[in-house]
């Protein structure tokens, strides 16, 4: 069994349905990647979910003002993760926020010192996540084909920058942290 715990980004319907204006479009190939990583964490898995706040605050107000289509309550179905996740997740997180490094997160990964990351988007949330994470001292490791970008570009410069932060985050695939 693989050490650490494994947070897995932000694996929703926004991010999954083509015609979503924040759909990434290599979501699939991620899913994948995570299904294969759920069985070597077992119970030490955390889903994650990017939902809209009640009243944006400060700099969200033209973000939203940008997005108005995502200003819909925590319970609607774009928030929703995808159907190959929605049964597999023991532990749910819902943040406002792109990083998700919060307080619960932390409080989960701190006894094995290690957050493995997979999901979406690589140069959104989970790029957030990692950068967050590994500034509290934590290993971070990033999946690199269990997470997929706004597009193939941005996914690939998000893990050459992860890649600078090296070794408290590493860039690693599927198979080197399980094996085939």
């Amino acid at each position: 069994m693989t050490t650490g715990w494994l947070a897995v980004i932000d694996m929703q319907r926004v991010f999954a349905e083509p015609d979503s204006p924040w759909a990434a479009p290599r979501y699939a190939e991620a899913a994948a990647g995570v299904r294969r990583l759920l069985p070597a964490f077992a119970e030490r898995v955390t889903f994650t979910r990017f939902v809209a706040p009640g009243q944006p605050t400060g700099a969200w107000q033209p973000y939203y003002a940008r997005w108005p289509f995502a200003l819909q309550p925590s319970d609607a179905p774009l928030w929703r993760l995808t159907d190959d996740f929605a049964d597999r997740a023991p532990h749910l997180m819902d943040a406002t926020t792109f990083g998700k490094w919060t307080h619960a997160l932390a409080a989960r990964v701190r006894p094995e010192g290690r957050l493995v990351l997979a999901g979406v988007s690589t140069d959104c949330c989970v790029l957030s996540t990692a950068l967050a994470a590994a500034d509290a001292g934590v290993e971070t490791l990033v999946v690199s084909d269990a997470c997929a970008g706004a597009d193939d570009t941005s996914h690939a410069r998000a893990l050459d920058v992860m890649e600078t932060y090296g070794p408290l985050i590493r860039i690693v695939t599927v198979d080197q942290l399980i094996g085939s």
